[in-house]
């Protein structure tokens, strides 16, 4: 019997391409919850190897916005998304070039 692969292992694997994370957080900012892009930010970072393999710079950074996002995330961030649709625009997360 062939073994099967968790959602989780098989998503992580899908979210190294930077293509399937971009397209993967943009849906993620359209649902509007912060707890849900906490928790998409922090697949997205496991998939590039997890939180240790970048500076530590980019470490406070990633747990400030957690805290952000957890604490006062529908307030702080989420209201920039109801400006940006007022205005007829929008977030978008695209790969660096």
């Amino acid at each position: 019997m062939p073994k099967s692969t968790s959602y989780h292992e098989k998503l992580i694997q899908d979210l190294k391409d930077p293509l399937e994370a971009a397209a993967y957080i943009e849906v993620v900012l359209e649902e509007g919850d912060p707890k849900m892009l906490n928790k998409a930010l922090k697949n997205v970072i496991e998939a590039q190897g997890g939180i240790n393999q970048f500076s530590e710079p980019v470490q406070q950074l990633s747990h400030q916005l957690e805290q952000i996002l957890l604490e006062k995330g529908e307030i702080e961030f989420y209201n920039l998304n109801s400006l940006l649709d007022v205005l007829g625009l929008q977030l978008a997360v695209t790969v660096k070039s």
